[in-house]
C-alpha cells in the first residue's frame, strides 16, 4: 500500500497521507521519501497550479511515530550525533521541500494535527479545518522541540505570543480557537471539507500559471527578504510577466468581457 496518495485533477494536485492506522505520521524515512517524491512531480508539472495536502482517515497528521521513539528505532535510533543527523536527513525535508513547492498549496486538515503534523498544516500557504480538527505543538510533551522547523513557522502563522502558549504548554486547540486566531482561512463543516477546499483550489487555477508560480515565489521570499531586495525581485519578475501571452490575454479578456484562456505561455 502507497503511504502517499498522489492524484491529479485537472489543474489540481492532491497529496493524500496515507497511513490511517497510525494516524498519518510522518517520521519514517519511507514516508518522507514518498513524501518528497510527490512535491517533485508537481515542481515538474507544468500543468499544475494547486496543491492540495489532507490526511486519509481520522486524522490530518500526529507528527512523529511515537513508538519508534520509544524504541529508538528508524529516525530516533542511534547516539546524539546520529539523531542530530537523521532529523537533517529525514524530517527536516519536509519544510524545506514545502517551502519550495512553486505552486500554491492548501492543507485540508480533516482531523487531528499534532507535533510535526501541526507544523505541516502550517507550512501550507492555506489552510481549511473541518471541525473535527485539533492542533498542538506537542513536542515538549514528550520532552522535546519543535525539531523540524516549528518555531520557525508557527510564530509567523500564529504570531509569537500564541505560538508560544502552544509550544510551551503543548496544549491542543480546537478547529474553532486556530480559526479564531488566525490560523485558519476556512472552518467548515466534515462532511464538505473536500469540496470547500477544491472549491479555493478551482479559484485559484482559474489564473495564469506563470504569474501563480511567480506570486508564490514573491509571497514567500517577503517572509525574510528587506523591503528594498524585495522590490527590486518584484521590478525584475514584472518585467518578465509583461512579455507573456498569458499577459496579454488577461488584457484582452478584461477589455473584451469574456473568460480568459490560459496556456502558461
Amino acid at each position: 500500500m502507497s503511504r502517499i496518495l498522489f492524484e491529479k485533477h485537472s489543474h489540481i494536485a492532491v497529496l493524500t497521507l496515507n497511513q490511517p492506522k497510525l494516524r498519518n505520521s510522518i517520521s519514517e524515512i519511507e514516508v518522507v521519501e514518498e513524501f518528497i517524491d510527490a512535491l517533485n512531480q508537481v515542481n515538474n508539472d507544468p500543468q499544475l497550479r494547486c496543491l492540495i495536502i489532507t490526511g486519509a482517515g481520522s486524522a490530518f497528521s500526529s507528527g512523529g511515530n511515537i513508538k519508534d521513539m520509544l524504541n529508538k528505532e528508524g529516525m530516533f535510533a542511534g547516539e546524539a550525533n546520529d539523531i542530530r543527523e537523521n532529523y537533517a536527513k529525514v524530517i527536516q525535508r519536509i519544510p524545506q521541500a514545502l517551502h519550495n513547492v512553486s505552486i500554491p498549496t492548501i492543507a485540508a486538515v480533516n482531523g487531528p494535527a499534532f507535533g510535526a503534523g501541526c507544523d505541516l498544516a502550517m507550512y501550507c500557504d492555506m489552510r481549511i479545518a473541518s471541525h473535527s480538527a485539533s492542533f498542538a505543538e506537542s513536542f515538549i510533551r514528550v520532552g522535546l522541540i519543535p525539531g523540524d522547523g516549528g518555531a520557525w513557522i508557527l510564530p509567523r502563522i500564529a504570531g509569537f505570543g500564541r505560538a508560544a502558549e502552544m509550544a510551551f504548554t503543548g496544549d491542543a486547540i480546537t478547529a474553532q480557537q486556530a480559526y479564531d486566531w488566525g490560523m485558519l482561512n476556512k472552518l467548515v463543516d466534515d462532511d464538505t471539507l473536500m469540496d470547500e477546499t477544491m472549491a479555493l483550489a478551482k479559484r485559484i487555477v482559474k489564473n495564469p500559471p506563470q504569474a501563480l508560480r511567480a506570486t508564490k515565489q514573491l509571497m514567500r521570499s517577503g517572509t525574510t527578504m528587506p523591503l528594498d531586495s524585495l522590490l527590486q525581485m518584484s521590478a525584475a519578475i514584472q518585467a518578465n510577466l509583461h512579455q507573456t501571452q498569458d499577459h496579454f490575454e488577461a488584457v484582452n479578456a478584461l477589455i473584451e468581457k469574456r473568460a480568459p484562456n490560459y496556456k502558461g505561455e
